[in-house]
């Protein structure tokens, strides 16, 4: 299979032809108007799959498809929002030559009127697949998983890539040509237009039992979903996308812009490309982990219902899944599994089932969560993940009822004068090699109160589910300290991560963040726990560990 990919050697055609590089049936001609650029990629070539660079714009595409006889072209070039009047050379050519294509399009008024060549290509027996990649090929597979239990109605996704991921120079010329402008979409049943990264939210994505992300502010982008995917789902009133890079304080800079622009009637933004290109591919720093999101709204039983669909993905893996669905056409190619001739968005080309093969071997995971208000606790924050507990810590936190434990345990106290006082303020148990302990969990307020008492002495907390920017968390409160956790489970461990922190509801300094390993788990047939307190500048504080059977 000889697959011709436009903009080859960019970073959406270099990361697809890296996906198919174990397909040894295949030859990737790594096409751009750049032929040392093409040839430098080939020339680092190690995967199976035979490449061969190739000059070639996209204004000689039929001189290209005839001197090549390509099965199947990839566009992978852009910006498609700059292709000028005769933007659809490229298809027009193919359906031409009877050669089936795809593109990464993520122009929405491109994807949108690809359908005008439906009955060409049909005519000509091949397939027009357009906008194959996450937004909208993953977004509608994950709807489509969603409408099959509610009638949605109102739907809101986002993609927050990691800041070292990178981004291409047509990407970025994309995002900052529409800063600022009208973009069409779908409110109150309606079409409207909004503001292009002048509109934003802030989410949480959490896969269920996973580290989540840091809540992150997401804006509005001009992306195919906004209306491609309405026509799919008529049900739909409302729709919004977002994108979410990172860091924080240059999205808000780009916000700012784009507000001024609209305001103000300001020419494009898209003369600072280059200078937004360069400041956001060195400005590098937190975490390497990226993801997504797809929240909707919509009824279930007669019941107003919110269900929404968490994808993670760790280190370099993220950045592959917007090729990923260009992937999984390509495989299912190789097998005989053909999409039917015609022209149209790629909304229905894939199931979330067919990205579960993709994702597995990588450090890539997602997962469903469904809004149960009345759920206990720890079932609320977990989700799905909570039947994944070992029996005793379901137990434990499975019920809403007042219930009583008690076992022994070991405490370490920390040996500084501050970490004794603080250990004092809140009531952390005296050092010992082993004292009776009891823990009681009772409900207060839609909250839990714990209270613990080790050799007489008591201390308490109160635990409950978070909300704002400590959505998807658990937050507990010591007097006016409280500090939301991440709930994570690692094998058979149920993990409580320090996220961030508040005195008196005064958000503090991460790089004061107390950290320590804490985690409960089953040990000899009981439940077991270890916590472990410590502060930047202070040391430890103060570590208990020990065993608990329910009174």
């Amino acid at each position: 299979m000889k697959i011709l990919v436009l903009g080859g050697y960019g970073v959406f055609g270099g990361r697809l032809a890296t996906l198919l590089s174990d397909v040894a049936e295949s030859e990737l001609v790594i096409c751009g108007r750049d032929l040392t650029r093409a040839e430098a990629f080939c020339a680092e070539w190690t995967g199976s799959a035979r490449v061969r660079p190739l000059a070639l714009d996209r204004a000689d595409i039929s001189e290209g498809i005839s001197a090549e006889r390509p099965d199947l072209i990839v566009d992978a070039s852009g910006p498609f929002q700059d292709y000028g009047e005769d933007r659809y050379r490229v298809i027009s050519a193919c359906i031409d030559a009877g050669v089936d294509y795809l593109d990464f399009a993520d122009a929405a008024d491109f994807v949108f009127g690809v359908p005008q060549f439906d009955a060409q290509a049909k005519a000509a027996g091949v397939f027009v697949l357009s906008g194959v990649s996450s937004f909208p090929v993953l977004t509608a597979a994950v709807l489509r998983e969603m409408a099959a239990t509610m009638t949605i109605v109102s739907v809101e996704g986002g993609i927050a890539p990691s800041p070292y991921a990178g981004i291409g120079l047509n990407v970025m010329r994309a995002v900052v040509g529409y800063a600022g402008a009208p973009v069409k979409l779908r409110r109150h049943g309606e079409q409207a237009f909004g503001v292009g990264l002048a509109e934003s939210i802030r989410f949480t994505v959490a896969v269920p039992g996973r580290l989540p992300l840091r809540n992150i502010r997401f804006s509005l982008v001009d992306v195919p979903d906004l209306q491609v995917i309405p026509p799919e789902f008529p049900t739909i009133d409302d729709i919004w996308m977002g994108a979410g890079p990172v860091p924080e304080i240059l999205h808000r800079i780009l916000n700012l812009l784009a507000g001024a622009r609209a305001r103000f009637g300001l020419p494009s933004l898209a003369g600072f490309s280059r200078l937004f290109y360069a400041v956001l591919n060195r400005t590098r720093f937190g975490e390497h982990r990226g993801g997504m999101f797809v929240r909707a709204q919509g009824v279930a039983d007669g019941q107003t219902v919110e269900r929404s669909w968490h994808l993670l993905a760790e280190g370099d893996d993220g950045p592959f899944i917007p090729s990923m669905a260009i992937e999984a056409i390509v495989r299912k190619l190789l097998i005989g599994d053909r999409p039917a001739p015609g022209a149209r968005s790629g909304v229905s080309a894939l199931q979330l089932a067919d990205y579960e093969p993709l994702f597995a071997g990588r450090a890539i995971a997602m997962g469903f969560r469904h809004d149960e208000p009345a759920e206990p606790l720890y079932r609320r924050i977990l989700g799905p993940a909570f039947a994944k507990l070992p029996s005793q810590l379901q137990d434990l936190h499975g019920s809403h009822a007042t219930r009583r434990w008690a076992g022994v345990a070991s405490v370490r106290r920390g040996r500084g004068v501050i970490a004794k006082l603080v250990a004092v303020l809140v009531g952390f148990p005296r050092a010992a090699p082993q004292v009776p302990v009891t823990v009681t969990l009772s409900p207060e307020n839609g909250a839990e109160r714990w209270t613990r008492t080790f050799d007489g002495k008591t201390f308490s907390s109160v635990q409950a589910c978070g909300t704002g920017r400590n959505q998807y968390l658990l937050v507990e409160r010591f007097g006016i300290a409280s500090f939301a956790l991440a709930l994570v489970i690692e094998d058979d461990r149920l993990l409580l991560i320090p996220r961030r922190w508040s005195l008196a509801g005064i958000p503090m300094p991460r790089m004061l963040l107390p950290t320590g390993t804490s985690f409960e788990t089953v040990e000899r047939g009981q439940f077991s726990f270890n916590v472990e307190i410590s502060m930047p500048l202070i040391g430890e504080i103060v570590a208990y560990k020990g065993t608990l059977e329910p009174v």
